[in-house]
This record gives structure tokens, sequence and C-alpha cells, in this order.
């Protein structure tokens, strides 16, 4: 019998739509299926964005402005 171990779920990955911040100045990114405006401008530095894709845990967007698109 062992004690301490919890049963953990699996932490489902996959590849992601993320935009990523030009600026060397500023490391920001966000996925894609979060983002609240189209235009590709960073919202820390107004920097342009640019698109890339990254293997990421799987989060829902559950936000009624992302369902309205």
């Amino acid at each position: 019998m062992a004690f301490g171990k919890k049963n953990q779920a699996e932490i489902k990955e996959e590849e992601t739509k993320i935009w990523v911040c030009e600026s060397d100045d500023c490391n920001c990114w966000m996925r894609d299926n979060f983002r609240t405006n189209e235009e590709n401008l960073c919202p820390m530095c107004g920097s342009k964005m640019v698109e890339e894709n990254k293997v990421l845990q799987v989060v829902e967007n559950n936000s009624l402005y992302y369902k309205q698109k």
C-alpha cells in the first residue's frame, strides 16, 4: 500500500496557435483563443505580434466574448 500518492489526471497537450511580441524588450505571448481583438498589437508594449505554434496544455476559453466571434 502506498501512501501520499495521488492519482493525477493526464495532462492533455496539443499544438496551439499563439501570438508572440516581436519586441526584444518584451516577452509577452498569448493563445489565439484568448485574444480580445483582431489587431496584431501587443497588449503590454504596443509592438507588432506574429503568429507561431507551440505545444501547450489544452485550456478552453469559455468567455462570452470568444463565443460571440
